[in-house]
């Protein structure tokens, strides 16, 4: 015996909750295609009458092609309506500078005369078929299911013409109405309903699969279009990532010709002082020796600190969890570290790459918030990306401005293919948030 599954049974019921907008879906699907062929199709015969005179041709041609996208797009936005998923849209990439730049632009993308072609025709006919498909099968789900009423409640029903059941009983040498009524067509057409209500969910979604299909091969992005705009992205982020590199490097060389360089240069001095002194005033060439003592470790602890913003060695020994504890112990606004990456390995590259996203937004929560706490948080995301979160309670108010930490934060995640995002009010919080990808195989 065949039993129904849980399973199949809630598929079916999901047919049924999805039937009253599918249904709405069909309802509509004829006016707007016979609106779109006729629209098209009078604009492209205007435009092919016209094409003596030059221009008036091609601009109602090209008016054909908008208007071809336009209906195109409502038909995309219908089965999302529908409950169908998203179909990827084409990229409508802007137009050639010039006028015959625009026209190679328009007459040129494959995508306009693919919608018109779906519009003008395809849709159309498909259609025609669907909905005719529809309107026979509900009428008849209908009429079928509800003939019993209408065979017995109606008074001209007793005795009226009879139809194929009847007609094959009394060939057959019975009366089809007994009772004056026509049971054998009551019991017929009534089955027929039961039978065509029973499957109106299904053919529903079988026609709404079918125009699904046909709008993504038509209507849908081509697969060039994703690795054009993958090159284009490419060619932003190698950018990004040369401006950042050389934001870097530019800010690397004032820290240490601000710092390190100047208490090097202050040293030396020091030295040549001590020895000019060293045998005509030993006391005071002590003193000098000692100052450049403290010259040095003060040098030192600048050129360590400028180190952290590279790879700090606790981050290459323990990790990025560690570094980033080590990183809030020493700053003067406290922070808490929440690890949410359950000890998951990550590669070095994103590991230091986040540990400096989150140092520099550290910095600046100390030098510009005002805040009087502060949370870093990391976890990879459903996108398979590493999220650092910065949180403060200061002042908010925080922007990326060009040249300064927050831009420069941007380019170098840009470079990586990852995104940060600002959410500062003025009166604060400030919330930080990174997106590194991580590579496939992590």
């Amino acid at each position: 015996m065949t039993t129904t599954t849980p399973a199949a049974r809630s598929g079916y019921l999901a047919l049924w909750r999805a039937l009253p907008r599918e249904l709405g879906f069909h309802a509509l699907t004829m006016p707007i295609a016979t609106s779109g062929f006729v629209v098209a199709v009078t604009l492209v015969s205007a435009g092919v009458g016209t094409i003596v005179t030059f221009f008036i041709g091609v601009f109602v041609f090209i008016a054909a092609l908008y208007v071809s996208r336009g209906f195109g797009t409502l038909e995309l936005l219908r089965l999302e309506w529908a409950g169908r998923p998203a179909i990827e849209r084409p990229v409508w990439s802007q137009p050639a500078p010039g006028f015959w730049g625009w026209l190679r632009s328009m007459f040129g993308n494959g995508h306009y005369w693919l919608y018109l072609l779906h519009t003008m025709v395809i849709n159309f006919i498909i259609s025609l078929i669907t909905w005719t498909i529809m309107v026979t099968w509900v009428a008849t789900a209908l009429g079928g299911t509800l003939y019993s009423f209408i065979a017995f409640t109606l008074p001209n029903a007793r005795g009226g013409d009879r139809g194929l059941s009847s007609w094959i009983l009394e060939e057959l040498g019975f009366d089809p109405a007994p009772t004056g009524y026509p049971i054998a067509d009551v019991v017929v057409y009534t089955l027929t309903g039961l039978v065509f209500l029973a499957t109106l969910p299904l053919v529903s979604r079988g026609l709404i699969l079918l125009h699904e299909a046909i709008a993504r091969g038509t209507l849908g992005a081509f697969a060039s279009d994703a690795l054009r705009r993958q090159v284009g992205d490419l060619t932003v982020s190698r950018g990004a990532a040369i401006a950042a590199e050389g934001h870097s490097l530019r800010r690397l060389e004032r820290d240490i010709h601000d710092g390190p360089q100047q208490r090097l240069v202050r040293l030396q001095m020091d030295l040549a002082a001590a020895e000019r002194q060293l045998d005509t005033d030993p006391a005071k060439a002590k003193k000098l020796i000692a100052e450049a003592m403290g010259q040095s470790k003060e040098a030192l602890e600048e050129l360590r600190a400028l180190s952290r913003g590279f790879a700090p060695p606790i981050l290459l020994d323990r990790g990025l969890v560690a570094a980033l504890q080590s990183a809030a112990d020493r700053s003067p606004v406290p922070v808490k570290v929440i690890d949410e990456l359950g000890g998951r390995s990550l590669p070095q590259e994103i590991e230091r790459n986040a540990y400096f996203v989150a140092s520099e937004a550290l910095a600046n929560v100390d030098k510009h918030a005002g805040a009087t706490e502060s949370t870093v948080s990391v976890w990879v995301d459903d996108e398979h990306a590493l999220t650092v979160a910065v949180y403060d309670n200061g002042r908010g108010g925080a922007v990326a401005t060009p040249g300064h930490g927050l831009a420069g934060l941007e380019e170098r995640l840009l470079g990586l293919g990852g995104t940060l995002s600002v959410d500062s009010p003025d009166g604060g919080p400030t919330t930080i948030l990174a997106h590194l990808p991580l590579p496939v195989s992590t």
